[in-house]
């Protein structure tokens, strides 16, 4: 009776352990996963510090840029000759400025109260040699994002996907900036081919146009008759995009900016974190 007695305990005994070491096994997973997590909060902290770095960084940038009076900010479209790749803190931090009225403004579409003939042409053009359907916009005011279109019947998130590197939502006087725009943007302007799209956009980075006229009377689109209707050589907005990579992880965070021209001072419209997108504006 003893012996079995003392076979009840030791069995009991063996339970109350294995339960204890269940639980303390469950303790250490726990705690475990809430150090892995605890560790990937810190590491996106660190991105988001090292993208603002970046950030302030191509603020400091323009503004240097904007008091040089000898070349006007407006006249440097090519940023990437100045805004390298460069590491810190075991991370890759990649920048570029990009000039937003070197896209297409979706507000020019709609001038008081009327569609622009002039500039909803080159919209269809623009649809065309992006092997995107038609889309009309005269259902639609003032656009303050470029989400907004999600409300039009027949657009979703991959043709706005499609549409984001080419288009920018600014005030409706902004101009699209030859001396900033394109190949594909500049050949969404009239008949012009890719070829000479691509020889006029290397031209405006060797020798930027000082007026719109100099542009459309350029010996290679001279005859073709380009209303310089809605187009510039001068801008105010601007991106600023920051991209980081650190540890198998990457984020990009996109600022856009104003420029006051009379202050000479930066304003931050917006900023954003996005998913990492490799798409080239290369057309």
């Amino acid at each position: 009776m003893k012996h079995r007695q003392r076979g009840i305990a030791l069995i009991s005994v063996l339970l109350v352990l294995s339960l204890a070491l269940l639980i303390v096994g469950g303790l250490l997973r726990s705690h475990h996963l809430s150090l892995q997590s605890s560790g990937q909060v810190l590491q996106q902290l660190g991105l988001h510090q090292l993208a603002a770095g970046g950030e302030r960084w191509a603020v400091l940038l323009l503004q240097d840029a904007l008091r040089d009076p000898e070349q006007p900010v407006e006249r440097m479209p090519d940023w990437k000759a100045l805004t390298p790749e460069f590491d810190a803190e075991d991370a890759q931090i990649l920048v570029d400025i990009e000039d937003l009225a070197g896209r297409f403004n979706v507000n020019s579409l709609l001038r008081k109260g009327q569609i622009d003939q002039v500039t909803l042409k080159r919209w269809a053009r623009l649809l065309l040699l992006l092997e995107v359907p038609p889309v009309s916009l005269d259902q639609v005011g003032a656009l303050h994002e470029l989400s907004q279109l999600r409300l039009l019947d027949g657009i979703d998130g991959a043709l706005l996907q499609q549409l984001e590197p080419w288009v920018a939502v600014l005030p409706v006087e902004a101009a699209l900036n030859i001396n900033a725009a394109s190949p594909l943007l500049i050949r969404a302007l009239g008949e012009i081919d890719g070829a000479t799209a691509e020889a006029l956009a290397h031209q405006a980075l060797a020798s930027p146009w000082a007026s719109v006229q100099a542009f459309t009377q350029d010996p290679l689109i001279s005859g073709l008759g380009l209303s310089s209707h809605g187009l510039g050589i001068t801008s105010r907005w601007y991106r600023i995009q920051v991209r980081v990579t650190q540890g198998g992880r990457s984020l990009q965070l996109a600022t856009d900016v104003e420029h006051d021209p009379k202050a000479l001072q930066l304003s931050v419209l917006q900023r954003r974190f996005m998913p990492v997108n490799n798409q080239q504006r290369s057309q």
